[in-house]
């Protein structure tokens, strides 16, 4: 059985919005070495603090070196999500 397959959502290169969710505060100025990323520094509904960092990417290849900035710094990730995909879905 030999079916043919068309992926036609996301691919490697494809580039989106994502937002990342990590715990703690975090200088704002941290956003413009990650590439321009907007961050805003809230709290959860338990009172524990939260960074959200919103930003385009181009591929997953600049994701992942967001991700490894993060880790890097010792952050714990919390989430991280595909904006655009959510948009695209009904």
């Amino acid at each position: 059985m030999n079916e043919s397959f068309t992926w036609k959502g996301f691919k490697l290169e494809t580039p989106a919005k994502y937002r990342i969710r990590i715990e703690g505060h975090v200088d704002e100025n941290l956003g413009q070495r990650l590439g321009d990323i907007s961050i805003t520094n809230a709290f959860k509904k338990d009172g524990q603090p939260v960074a959200v960092l919103v930003g385009y990417l181009p591929d997953q290849a600049s994701l992942s070196g967001v991700l490894n900035a993060l880790y890097d710094l010792h952050l714990t990730l919390l989430s991280v999500e595909n904006l655009d995909e959510k948009i695209g879905r009904k």
